[in-house]
């Protein structure tokens, strides 16, 4: 949760609505977008009904929701507006949707390495840069020998920046490292060959045979 969040939490809303956005919205977030997964009001029914209950109707969510609106925390949608259900439905979190120009907030952002990890695509391009990789592309292979070797340390609890920043790492060794897959050497770097066609010198023989053949 970054700060901004914090702040529009400590407003006038209830502790309904705080909860349904910490540990109902909040976690199933997409960190660069801000877009939720399909919401399932059964389960945030469950969250809130936890000891005692709170909310027993789709629409007593609508209305937490219309809070979260109201405080800048959920973007406003038709069904909202109308007290129509959301289930099933995805929703926008704005504030915590991360600024792709603003790193300062991938800094804020803790989280232990699991089998959806993707590097943030901004920062990779520009700390790939930095560290001078050539060839920025990298495969899925070497995505998942990634994740695979984080998976099994699971104590590892880094930020989003640092792991990102330790991919960018990670593919500079793998370039660097000699007769790596198809690959071409440029300086001490090896970078994927690119797609193309190429003709070995018998191939050549026989096109100028031919060429030859038909200028008579």
């Amino acid at each position: 949760m970054n700060p901004t969040e914090y702040e529009a939490l400590n407003g006038p809303l209830s502790n309904e609505a705080r909860v349904l956005y910490c540990l109902g919205l909040r976690p199933i977030i997409n960190v660069q977008t801000g877009l939720t997964e399909p919401l399932q009001y059964k389960k945030l029914l469950a969250l809130l009904n936890s000891k005692d209950k709170v909310v027993s109707l789709g629409r007593h969510i609508n209305r937490l929701l219309t809070e979260l609106v109201a405080a800048g925390l959920v973007s406003a949608t038709q069904e909202i507006e109308k007290n129509l259900s959301c289930n099933s439905k995805q929703l926008v979190l704005p504030l915590a949707a991360i600024d792709p120009t603003d790193y300062s907030n991938l800094h804020l952002q803790w989280t232990k390495m699991h089998l959806e990890w993707q590097p943030n695509a901004s920062l990779y391009q520009d700390l790939a840069k930095l560290v001078g990789i050539i060839d920025k592309t990298f495969t899925e292979n070497e995505l998942g020998d990634f994740i695979a070797y984080w998976l099994g340390r699971p104590e590892s609890n880094n930020t989003l920046f640092q792991w990102t920043q330790k991919f960018v790492f990670f593919i500079k060794k793998q370039r660097l490292a000699s007769g790596y897959g198809e690959k071409q050497r440029v300086g001490n770097q090896v970078v994927t060959k690119k797609a193309g066609i190429t003709a070995d010198s018998n191939t050549k023989k026989l096109v100028e045979k031919y060429h030859a053949k038909y200028q008579r």
